[in-house]
């Protein structure tokens, strides 16, 4: 049967309006000016806090820019990895004895309270305060999407099965991005975080000896930094001595990290697998992006920056969802 014009303007309409509810609903709730009325002096306040907290100790830039990345990938972005107790996220194996800043954050959550009591959330601080990192570690910035309530539970085995390792092969990695809806292009500009920090023997000596049966050391790792490293983590050593994810532009937030990469200097396995990978997996993925982005900061820069506006947008609690967290290493109490 012919469908009258009136009918078949209301089916149009109405389908219109089911996929506009269905597009907004699908888009997180964040907005760059959401604080605006409510705690206007936000930015400034986090910022001189984290300033305060890199002047202290230049590392302090890439741990809190890690705490907001490993937020983001368990639970979506909800502030659940600041949460005390055994059975939080701060325990996990990716965190444990790793996962620092959160004296930092307790400082900034004290000193925003202070000027609008029970009104920003502790997620979005982390959020601002990864932002502020990169800046003043002599990276760019961006408007930071803004919105995030805190979430009332941690989720220790999402964090134990859902963020990226040190040791994961390549393919690996790029599922575990995938799952939280990150692409390949995530997955190198994000890793180009670590052109800033410091990483544990513990988490690359796996590369150092007895690598495999035909190899002492890593053969994807240079043979001179081998040799430093080894030095540094000997068998049987300290796991907790640290050194520089970026040999040679150690504090500065560049595009080197990415060229390390192309000459077999990548600290973590991780790093490394980017550009020297399984052929069949880092050759139509991500080594022409390693490539790019070792050729062009510029580039490098804005799909970071994309792609740091995209992770904070993981899943992330507003509206009624969640709470706005008083101190942000426990829950309300009723």
């Amino acid at each position: 049967m012919k469908m009258s014009r009136g009918a078949s303007f209301r089916s149009w309409s109405l389908r219109w309006v089911v996929l506009l509810i269905c597009f907004v609903g699908g888009k997180s709730q964040l907005t760059t000016d959401f604080y605006s009325t409510s705690c206007p002096n936000l930015l400034s306040i986090v910022r001189k806090e984290v300033q305060n907290a890199i002047k202290a100790e230049t590392r302090m830039g890439a741990s809190l820019l890690r705490l907001h990345f490993h937020d983001c990938f368990v639970n979506g972005c909800d502030g659940s990895v600041l949460l005390d107790g055994s059975d939080g996220e701060k325990f996990a194996g990716p965190n444990l004895n790793s996962a620092r800043g959160f004296d930092v954050v307790d400082n900034i959550k004290t000193a925003v309270e202070s000027s609008c009591s029970g009104v920003v959330s502790c997620a979005d601080i982390l959020a601002i305060a990864a932002r502020d990192s990169v800046l003043l570690s002599g990276g760019p910035t961006w408007k930071v999407p803004l919105g995030r309530r805190d979430g009332l539970v941690a989720n220790q085995t999402g964090s134990n099965n859902g963020l990226p390792s040190p040791f994961d092969p390549l393919d690996t990695i790029i599922s575990k991005f995938a799952a939280v809806g990150l692409n390949v292009t995530d997955v190198v500009a994000l890793s180009g975080g670590h052109t800033i920090g410091l990483a544990r023997c513990a988490t690359f000596s796996n590369r150092l000896f007895n690598f495999s049966a035909n190899s002492g050391s890593d053969p994807t790792l240079d043979t001179t930094m081998t040799s430093d490293l080894q030095s540094l983590c000997p068998v049987n050593g300290d796991g907790n001595k640290t050194t520089a994810l970026d040999r040679n532009s150690t504090d500065l937030f560049d595009n080197h990290y990415f060229k390390n990469l192309a000459v077999n200097k990548g600290l973590l396995s991780s790093d490394q697998v980017l550009y020297s990978g399984d052929s069949s997996t880092a050759s139509s993925t991500t080594k022409s992006l390693v490539e790019s982005y070792g050729s062009n900061p510029n580039l490098f820069i804005t799909d970071f920056t994309n792609s740091m506006i995209k992770m904070g947008s993981i899943s992330p609690l507003t509206g009624s969802n969640g709470e706005i967290r008083k101190n942000c290493r426990v829950v309300n109490s009723s």
